[in-house]
């Protein structure tokens, strides 16, 4: 709607800020808008245009609060041509994984940032219609059902111009939509905190651009419980006896079905023994491997295969491929393997060979190996190893947990901090406030030891 009942006010100064900001404020039909500025000569300019306007008679859109001339181009930015503008400037250099995160949190927002009135669709439709459709550029040209055609017709309309978002109500609008789910439950605090990051990365590229002044949301400090300290649960964490075991119950998961679990021992030996992560030994490959007959082995991590599926790929592949994590994309990380994953490399090749690229771990039909498929042995070698109250129990519940496994029994058997860090792939800050952890069975010794610094004997 369009408005001729316009005022424009002195301007004014927001000291609230690190530095002064100078405010531009005008009524709209009875709305109040308001335009912030680094120096009084950019807000004077921006307020003679305003007073222009209203002098020639133009009309003023209510929604946004501008003339019509100042409404192109930059200012009459819609907060859905943003998010394909940011998607389309970060796509190619972005991991598979963050441009999930990327759509998944500006799928969650663009709804909320639209004009009110009837024929809206329903959540369910419009999340999927930007999911699926509209926000990935690779998904864009994909034919649209009736329903997600009438979807992003009515997306294209009522979205809400990016200048709206000087309005602090609109700003928190936004921040409440990225604490909730879909069905309006609060979100989990740390998918409110990867959201939030998403969506201040979009605005300051907003301000890049030119259609905003400054970032609202750093306006805005709202607290969602403290920062979680994503500590290893000691329970979860097997021994060096119990891990034994579960890896060789894994050979009898699956015996007479194309040896699925034999297939996936070497592959779970390497989570524990070389404390790697799932998409580095996906990765592994024979001519990263020094395998000797006798002593110490050593593998040049260089790559890592983790699942993202196949929407977010460049290769359509239900796996991305990537440097290490948090790592240049030509960094290697060495690591020392003990003669026992030695031995069991050294075997899984010779029955399993590798696959046309040389990996290691494959399919039988020679592809990556889905984390559903391993998973679902590990489940089954879990009920075989451990006793019905351990299996019942969080030990060792995700494949994961055996390199939180072997990095305890790293460190447990003495090894320096700087040393785990350097062959688990993290900082020795991170290793410490996470890794650092008792692993199951030595409570008993770590008893006897206080008791001998005590000078008393355990009766």
């Amino acid at each position: 709607m369009k408005s001729y009942k316009v005022s424009v006010w002195k301007l004014s100064v927001n000291k609230t800020t690190k530095k002064l900001t100078y405010v531009v404020r005008w009524v709209v039909d009875g709305q109040t808008f308001s335009e912030s500025h680094k120096s009084t000569a950019l807000a004077d300019r921006f307020r003679a245009k305003l007073l222009r306007a209203v002098e020639k008679g133009e009309p003023f859109d209510t929604v946004s609060g501008l003339p019509d001339s100042l409404r192109g181009g930059k200012a009459a930015l819609s907060f859905l041509n943003l998010a394909v503008k940011y998607l389309d400037h970060r796509w190619a250099e972005a991991s598979a994984k963050h441009r999930d995160s990327m759509t998944d949190a500006l799928a969650g927002v663009v709804p909320v940032l639209t004009k009110p009135g009837r024929g809206r669709p329903s959540p369910e439709v419009l999340r999927r219609a930007l999911r699926s459709y509209v926000l990935a550029p690779p998904r864009r040209e994909r034919e649209r059902p009736a329903e997600i055609a009438t979807a992003v017709k009515w997306l294209e309309k009522a979205s809400l111009p990016v200048a709206e978002l000087q309005e602090m109500t609109r700003v928190h609008e936004l921040i409440d939509a990225l604490g909730r789910k879909l069905d309006g439950k609060p979100a989990a605090t740390q998918t409110y905190r990867r959201r939030r990051a998403v969506v201040f990365n979009v605005l300051e590229y907003a301000v890049e651009l030119g259609v905003l002044p400054a970032n609202p949301l750093t306006r805005v400090q709202r607290k969602r419980g403290k920062r979680a300290v994503q500590e290893v649960d000691r329970r979860v964490v097997v021994n060096p006896r119990q891990a034994r075991e579960l890896l060789t119950a894994v050979t009898y998961v699956g015996a007479y079905d194309r040896a699925s679990g034999r297939r996936l021992r070497a592959f779970f030996a390497c989570l524990y023994y070389a404390a790697m992560r799932p998409g580095e030994a996906l990765g592994l490959r024979r001519s990263d491997c020094t395998l000797p007959e006798t002593g110490w082995g050593r593998l040049e991590l260089s790559e890592t295969r983790p699942s993202a599926g196949r929407a977010w790929t460049d290769s359509g592949e239900a796996h991305d491929r990537r440097g290490l994590k948090q790592r240049d994309r030509s960094e290697v990380r060495t690591v020392p393997i003990p003669p026992p994953l030695v031995g069991l490399l050294l075997d899984h090749i010779e029955e399993f060979g590798t696959a046309d690229d040389g990996r290691l771990f494959q399919s039988e039909y020679g592809n990556v190996v889905a984390a559903s498929s391993y998973s679902r042995v590990w489940k089954q070698a879990r009920t075989v190893a451990l006793l019905p109250g351990q299996v019942a129990s969080v030990m060792a519940a995700r494949p994961y947990d055996l390199r939180h496994a072997g990095v305890s029994q790293w460190l447990n058997s003495g090894v320096p901090a700087p040393e785990v860090a350097a062959r688990a792939g993290h900082s020795v800050d991170v290793l410490l406030r996470i890794y650092a952890k008792c692993i199951d069975g030595q409570e008993s010794e770590m008893n006897d030891r206080i008791l001998q610094g005590l000078g008393e004997k355990d009766e």
